[in-house]
C-alpha cells in the first residue's frame, strides 16, 4: 500500500513541475488534463504527508522514553505515543479508503430517464413522484436540473421524462439508482381504497463530452416531426420535434421538450452521446463491467432495486436489506440516508478486493 502511495506522491509533484511549464500552461488540453489529476490526486498526497509525519514524531517520542526523563516528563511523552499511535490508526484507515479505485465518472452531470413501467396510470404518476423526489434532492445538493424531454400524461404523471442534473459529483451518487422501482400505495385513480403495486424504471447516465464520445455526422439520421401532447394530440404545428438515430448502434432519441428545432437537437445530442458511451463501456470494458454486477447499484436495470411502501411508510433497498420508515421524507428528496448507507456497502466490497489483491 505504501510503495502505491509513494508513486502517487510522486506522480502529484511531477504533475506541480509540469503545470508550471510554459508548454502546458499554453495547451489548454493538457493543462484542463493535468489540472484534474492533480486534483484527483490532492486528498491522498495529503493525508499521506500527514501519515508520514506522525510515523516520524512517533518515532522521535518513542527515542525519547530512552533517554533519562523525570517521571512526569515521561507520562507526557507516553501519552503524545498513544494519541500519535491513534492518529496513524485513523490516517491509516483513511488511506485505505483514498486507494480505493474510484469511478471515473464520479464527478460528471447525470441524464436521468425515468419510465413507467407496470401499471398503468399508477406507473406514470410514479414516474412523476421519482422525478419530483431527485428534484428536490437535487435543490438540496445545489444542483441544476433541466428537463430534456418528457411524455406527460392527462393525470399528471410522466410516460417518460429524460432530465440533466448538472452538479460536481451528482453522478457518484445516483448512479446507484439504476434499476426497477415499486411502489405500492393506493392509486389516486382507486375508488375502493385497494393498494395497487406498480413499477417504474430508473437509468441513470454519465453525461457524456464531445472529448470522449466523438459521433460523426454521417453516422447519424436525423428525422423531424411535429410535436404531440397526451393523448398523441398535436400541441405544435411546426416540424420542430426531433429524432437521432446512430446508425452504427441502432440507438434511437427522440425529443421534442422545446419549440425550436435547433434546441431539441442539442438536447438529443446530449442523450445520445450517453446513450452510445453507455453501450460502449458496457460492450468493451467486460471485466470492469462484472466487478460492477457484483456491486450494489449498478446492474441490470431491469432488476428491482427498491420497494415504497406507502401505507407504512417504509422504503426497502433490496440489494442490501435496508428497510427503513421514512418514506415521507425520502419521497420529498431526503435521500442521503439510503445513498449513503449504498456508498458503504460499496466501499466495503471494494476494499475486501484491494485486500484480495494485495
Amino acid at each position: 500500500m505504501f510503495e502505491r502511495l509513494q508513486a502517487v506522491e510522486d506522480r502529484y509533484d511531477h504533475l506541480n513541475e509540469m503545470l508550471s511549464d510554459p508548454a502546458v500552461v499554453s495547451d489548454m488540453t493538457k493543462l484542463r488534463e493535468y489540472s484534474i489529476e492533480q486534483s484527483g490526486l490532492q486528498e491522498k498526497v495529503e493525508v499521506y504527508r500527514d501519515y508520514k509525519h506522525a510515523k516520524a514524531e512517533l518515532k522521535s517520542a518513542k527515542e525519547m522514553l530512552n533517554e533519562s526523563l523525570d517521571d512526569e516528563m515521561k507520562e507526557l511523552v507516553k501519552m503524545e505515543v498513544s494519541e500519535l499511535e491513534d492518529q496513524i490508526e485513523s490516517f491509516e484507515g483513511k488511506l485505505k479508503l483514498l486507494l480505493v479505485p474510484k469511478d471515473p465518472n464520479d464527478n460528471k452531470n447525470v441524464i436521468m430517464e425515468i419510465r413507467g413501467a407496470a401499471g398503468g396510470d399508477e406507473a406514470a404518476l410514479f414516474a412523476g413522484s421519482l422525478f419530483r423526489m431527485y428534484s428536490r434532492f437535487a435543490e438540496m445538493n445545489h444542483w441544476k436540473v433541466e428537463v430534456l424531454d418528457s411524455s406527460p400524461t392527462e393525470l399528471g404523471g410522466f410516460k417518460e421524462i429524460i432530465f440533466l442534473i448538472n452538479g460536481t459529483g451528482a453522478y457518484s451518487k445516483l448512479k446507484y439508482e439504476n434499476g426497477a422501482h415499486r411502489v405500492q400505495r393506493v392509486p389516486e385513480t382507486e375508488s375502493g381504497g385497494r393498494t395497487h403495486t406498480s413499477t417504474a424504471t430508473v437509468a441513470c447516465l454519465p453525461e457524456a463530452e464531445e472529448v470522449e464520445i466523438v459521433i460523426h455526422e454521417k453516422d447519424i439520421r436525423t428525422d423531424t416531426f411535429a410535436s404531440s401532447g397526451p393523448g398523441g394530440q398535436s400541441v405544435n404545428t411546426t416540424m420542430s420535434a426531433v429524432r437521432l438515430t446512430h446508425l452504427p448502434t441502432g440507438i434511437t432519441v427522440s425529443i421534442q421538450d422545446e419549440k425550436s428545432q435547433i434546441k431539441n437537437k442539442e438536447k438529443a445530442m446530449k442523450v445520445l452521446r450517453a446513450r452510445v458511451s453507455d453501450k460502449f463501456t458496457r460492450e468493451i470494458q467486460d471485466e470492469y463491467d462484472e466487478k460492477r454486477k457484483s456491486a450494489v447499484g449498478t446492474g441490470d436495470r431491469s432488476e428491482r432495486i427498491r420497494t415504497y411502501n406507502f401505507p407504512q411508510n417504509r422504503v426497502t433497498d433490496h440489494r442490501i436489506g435496508l428497510t427503513i420508515q421514512k418514506l415521507d421524507q425520502i419521497i420529498e428528496g431526503k435521500l442521503d440516508e439510503v445513498i449513503d448507507a449504498l456508498i458503504m456497502e460499496e466501499q466495503a466490497y471494494r476494499l475486501e478486493s484491494l485486500d484480495r489483491n494485495d
